[in-house]
């Protein structure tokens, strides 16, 4: 009876740490995804506001009105205006498309909705990841030849995760396409919602040190790749952990994602506020 009262005194607090490692992985992923969405319709409303009108009623040249867009409108240029169009349209599809693809009650209850959300996410995806190819190679809407390779890696990564999560769902391997689509989101994402996300946050804690005046900083070299490669690289962290880590690797990378996610607050506050001038 003492060996099974001794034994019992050991378990029981392994169990509550394990337990207490999985509510805090899992609310550090709440939080998260609580943040992202509020960001990414923030984001979406943001482009619609500023771009809807004068895209859908072929105005473009009223995208003037944002100063800073590099090679928005240019007279004379109708399939790069188009490009261009289609291209910060579908963002807008994306990122509305994209949050409610990861909201399980929607996949649990709702499996038309998802599917065709899915479907309608696959093809905008599919659409801004060229158009960012046509952009920066054939319009040379770019700053400099780093963020060329950077927006590149960026499309090809979309296009490669969307095939093989496509793929998955075909062929019925549920978790494998819940896995891929995951990642497709992090990088589908990355020129857009979190790569201003990045650079407004870091603008809220040192002032943008080292972006330089044409993105041709250290620290914009870093943003432009980190954008997508970043999220990617916490949720491969995320997703071994959940599938085989123990209880001190869940709470390093609920710590990890928790960090990860307060950077976001901040860059997507600042983001929201400096916004606001453009569509108020």
């Amino acid at each position: 009876m003492r060996n099974v009262s001794t034994l019992t005194r050991v378990a029981l607090p392994a169990m509550d740490k394990q337990s207490l490692a999985d509510a805090a992985l899992r609310s550090a992923v709440g939080c998260w995804f609580l943040v992202t969405l509020t960001g990414q319709w923030l984001f979406m409303y943001y482009v619609a506001a500023l771009y809807g009108a004068s895209t859908m009623t072929g105005h473009f040249e009223n995208w003037a009105k944002k100063t800073t867009l590099f090679k928005g409108y240019v007279p004379g240029d109708a399939v790069g205006n188009l490009a261009f169009a289609a291209h910060v349209t579908l963002a807008a599809v994306v990122s509305f498309g994209g949050v409610v693809q990861l909201i399980p009650q929607i996949r649990a209850r709702a499996i038309a909705v998802h599917r065709w959300n899915g479907r309608a996410f696959l093809a905008a995806a599919t659409t801004v990841a060229g158009g960012g190819l046509y952009m920066v190679w054939v319009r040379h809407a770019s700053f400099h030849l780093v963020n060329s390779i950077s927006v590149s890696l960026n499309a090809v990564l979309v296009l490669v995760f969307l095939a093989v999560a496509w793929r998955a769902a075909r062929v019925h391997d549920i978790d494998g396409h819940r896995r891929w689509a995951l990642r497709t989101f992090m990088v589908v994402n990355g020129s857009g919602y979190f790569i201003r996300v990045a650079f407004a946050g870091w603008s809220v804690f040192t002032a943008g040190a080292g972006t330089g005046e044409h993105a041709d900083g250290p620290m914009s070299y870093f943003f432009l790749f980190a954008a997508y490669l970043l999220p990617l690289a916490i949720l491969e962290l995320y997703l071994r952990v959940r599938a085989s880590g123990g209880t001190v690797a869940r709470f390093a990378t609920a710590i990890a994602i928790v960090a990860f996610t307060a950077y976001l607050t901040a860059g997507t506050l600042a983001a929201t506020m400096a916004r606001r001038h453009l569509v108020g």
